[in-house]
């Protein structure tokens, strides 16, 4: 794993947490519209940082 997943899933836990413990309604979305809209936005979004990385010649993790 690399630095970015963990800190990714720690503040994903992080945020989990803070919501149960002061009620708080999760920030996610209950249909499968939402879901997949969510899965959808994270692939682009680590797609365009492979792009943007193998660009500059950079290793990818």
């Amino acid at each position: 794993m690399n630095k970015r997943m963990i800190a990714g899933i720690l503040l994903a836990m992080v945020i989990g947490a803070f919501c149960r413990l002061f009620g708080v309604p999760l920030p996610a979305p209950t249909a499968l519209v939402g879901a997949l809209l969510v899965v959808s936005m994270t692939s682009g979004y680590q797609l365009a940082g492979r792009l943007l990385t193998a660009r500059r010649g950079e290793r990818v993790d």
